[in-house]
């Protein structure tokens, strides 16, 4: 388990069991994260989960969270500037100018 100093473990945890459940070749975004756990206003502290979720030792599917838009927002944090992209392309999902392509089709909503 990951531990923040000053951040709800709970929380951060409830986030991480969403997003192992995302399916391969869909995407959700950091709000629908937040309805499905109960805080529909914490679309930001989903991003500060996901940004923790790198130092936790634990694989977690954090390339297939995107903002609203579609846009690969956390692509800094992949370890290279294009590793968002080619995870997401290798399960079927296209990306142009950073934002996928046909977002809609491949938005998986976890309620």
């Amino acid at each position: 388990m990951i531990q923040v100093i000053g951040m709800d473990k709970g929380f951060f945890e409830k986030v991480y069991d969403v997003v192992r459940r995302i399916p391969e070749g869909r995407v959700t975004s950091y709000g629908a994260i937040a309805r499905a756990i109960g805080s529909p206003q914490a679309g930001r502290m989903v991003g500060w989960a996901m940004n923790k979720s790198f130092s936790g030792g634990e694989f977690l599917p954090a390339h297939r969270v995107v903002n609203r838009n579609g846009l690969l927002t956390a692509k800094v944090h992949f370890g290279g500037p294009e590793v968002m992209k080619q995870l997401l392309e290798s399960e079927g999902i296209q990306v142009e100018n950073d934002q996928i392509v046909n977002f809609e089709d491949f938005f998986w909503d976890p309620q």
